[in-house]
């Protein structure tokens, strides 16, 4: 393992200024859907013209409550007063025109992000959550990749894709493959359980891409996409998208021709990706107006977009393509995902909420934003990738107001500095919910506070958090919702625990050796207790722990931030580490075996304490993909043994 240098604790604070998760119970197929509606007439862009989005001024503001501002004289309304219903789901149509489908796909592109990595629990939590949220499509990730992936949507395809709410909601549950039978295969063994399941199929179509990656003509690759998407019709799927790999790179003719191809081979919704982040909002929105236009049976299909984050613009070209006729958009929670990452569902949903009426032409989703909140969260802790605090949306810094003259516009009216409010996605500003935490307060003002912030949890898990949090309250006068949520991720989003912390002891300074002790529970029950020095405390701890676990890594990355402000402050730490025998997984653009990396996240209010507690988390997620690895091949051998024994007796 690389060595790690423990530094001071200088208390680097991540903030959230005073607001928490909210969680509020609303109806899935009937949402409220809070758009911008302006006071004056609006005006209707022709249906041969393409406008690009953000030509008008901000004109609204978002609160609970009506809002009147003077903007040129007029009063603006940015709150939607109409609820509109969810369009029962046909693969190939949406009845209404206005309805943008959310398709989230934070469970395979997400998961491709270096050290995003998460396991079946994990992946089954989010998909729970996403349909909290009321996404239309989860894509639940990538099959073929590993058997561990295989066996993950097939276990969201079964719990998640057939829970059917009162309102008839239930989300399409969908796997990725390319073009080829095996990948198929794969994909529809692991969704075909859903209520409804779907096959996305891709495969490249730009030049740069067929000749140097798939080293193919164009009539070869219209021939494979139209063979393979006939081929998981053949399956029984009635549900396929079809995407044009580095679409925005393509040449427009070509793409007329390959859609219009799959769309005779059964192809129900045709997603178009800007792979690599290139093109600008006027092109890509143009794009998909043009195919729309010039593709035979586009009337027949639903178009949707997958836009990459490398320039910047993955959400104005998301927003583009919609307004360009796009009627599904492809997104993940917290922007993650390959390189620089996805159009962000929060900065897509809460665009088209504020701005949908005004300047896209009426449209609107079934997202239920108030559990955003509570999503992007989990999405941070499951995967270790932290949300920067100026991130859009969800960031710490998103309704922060610091500047003087920013604080007093938010004194005189809040409409001055904000264009929505912090409930609108699920957050609540603490200091008016009426409950203070402190070492006196028992299990039930524990849970509310908790149900307040959006989590249902009860049972062990309850018992497990309330047991940290009394000792957090012991030395903290308040414990703040910060702490709890933290706190909460430490205990309960975490992987299958194998090893457990028992007891971490350092002796360090500048006198002499760092020496740490620890102690971990195994598997087994066991205790067992490891020592070494290191060239500082966290160095000789994470050895220490080596010692025991006897599992091979190298330390990527680690990082530690305060969670609140003050010298008591609870220590949250992130570490991402890779396994020197890895397992491999297979990349979906490239196709190539690449080595999974895995990241952990811990939380005490001593610093070595949380970096050792993170440590053993990732040592938890890399060691569950062994053991699952194991177990399988274990049985692939027992059935092959049974296999060879009944033949023997015939």
């Amino acid at each position: 393992m690389a060595c790690v240098q423990a530094k001071p604790f200088v208390g680097v604070v991540s903030r959230n200024y005073g607001f928490a998760v909210q969680s509020q119970s609303q109806s899935r197929e009937v949402t409220h859907v809070a758009m911008c509606e302006a006071g004056v007439r609006q005006s209707q862009p022709s249906s041969s013209t393409f406008v690009v989005p953000f030509a008008g001024r901000r004109s609204g503001v978002r609160s609970g409550k009506r809002r009147d501002v003077a903007l040129g004289g007029v009063g603006v309304q940015c709150n939607g007063a109409v609820p509109k219903k969810r369009p029962q789901y046909v693969p190939n149509r949406i009845d209404d025109p206005s309805y943008v489908r959310i398709f989230d796909t934070t469970l395979r592109d997400g998961e491709q992000s270096p050290g995003a990595t998460m396991t079946s629990k994990e992946k089954l939590d989010i998909a729970r959550q996403l349909a909290k949220l009321g996404v239309d499509i989860i894509e639940a990730g990538f099959p073929i990749a590993s058997p561990d992936d295989l066996e993950a949507v097939r276990l969201i395809a079964k719990e998640v894709g057939n829970q059917v709410d009162d309102d008839g909601y239930v989300p399409v549950i969908c796997g990725l493959s390319r073009c080829n039978k095996r990948d198929i295969d794969a994909a529809w063994e692991a969704v075909k359980y859903a209520l409804r399941p779907r096959i996305h199929t891709f495969i490249a179509t730009s030049e740069i891409h067929m000749v140097h990656k798939l080293k193919k003509t164009p009539d070869e690759v219209v021939q494979i996409a139209r063979d393979m998407v006939a081929y998981a019709r053949s399956l029984g799927c009635e549900d396929i998208e079809f995407s044009p790999e580095d679409a925005g790179r393509s040449d427009p003719e070509f793409l007329y021709r390959i859609l219009a191809e799959v769309i005779k081979a059964g192809a129900t919704t045709l997603n178009i990706p800007d792979t690599v982040g290139y093109t600008l909002p006027s092109e890509f929105g143009g794009l998909i107006a043009k195919l729309k236009a010039n593709t035979p049976g586009a009337d027949k299909v639903i178009f949707s977009t997958h836009c990459q984050n490398d320039l910047g613009l993955a959400t104005a070209n998301t927003l583009a393509g919609a307004h360009g006729g796009a009627r599904q958009v492809e997104v993940t929670i917290n922007g993650i995902g390959e390189r620089a990452g996805n159009a962000s569902l929060e900065e897509v949903v809460m665009a088209i909420q504020c701005r949908g009426t005004e300047q896209l032409g009426g449209l609107y989703t079934g997202i239920i934003t108030k559990h955003i909140a509570v999503a992007s969260r989990m999405v941070a802790d499951y995967t270790g990738m932290v949300v920067q605090p100026h991130k859009a949306i969800v960031g710490a810094n998103a309704f922060a107001h610091e500047s003087g003259i920013h604080q007093d516009g938010m004194l005189k009216h809040k409409g001055t500095y904000e264009i929505m409010s912090p409930e609108d996605i699920g957050l609540i500003r603490a200091d008016e919910s009426g409950i203070v935490l402190g070492k006196l307060s028992g299990r039930h003002a524990l849970k509310q506070r908790l149900t307040q912030l959006g989590y249902e949890i009860d049972g062990k898990d309850l018992d497990d958090v309330f047991k940290r949090f009394k000792s957090v309250a012991e030395k903290k006068k308040n414990v703040s919702d910060d702490d709890l949520e933290i706190l909460l991720s430490d205990e309960v989003f975490q992987p299958e625990t194998l090893w457990s912390l028992a007891l971490v002891q350092v002796v360090c300074g500048n006198a002499g050796i760092s020496t740490a002790t620890v102690k971990l529970v195994g598997p087994d029950g066991v205790e067992h207790i490891g020592m070494s020095i290191g060239t500082g405390p966290v160095d000789a701890a994470y050895k220490a722990v080596d010692t025991i676990v006897k599992a091979p890594v190298t330390l990527l990355e680690y990082s530690m931030n305060a969670v609140t402000e003050g010298i008591d402050a609870i220590a949250h730490t992130r570490v991402q580490i890779r396994a020197l025998d890895p397992l491999t997984v297979t990349n979906p653009q490239t196709g190539s075996q690449v080595p999974r990396s895995y990241s952990g996240t811990g939380a005490a209010e001593d610093v070595v304490v949380s970096s050792v507690r993170a440590y053993i988390s990732a040592l938890n997620k890399m060691l569950t993909f062994r053991v699952a690895k194991q177990q399988k091949s274990k049985a692939s051998s027992i059935s092959s043994e049974e296999h060879a024994a009944q033949v023997s007796t015939l």
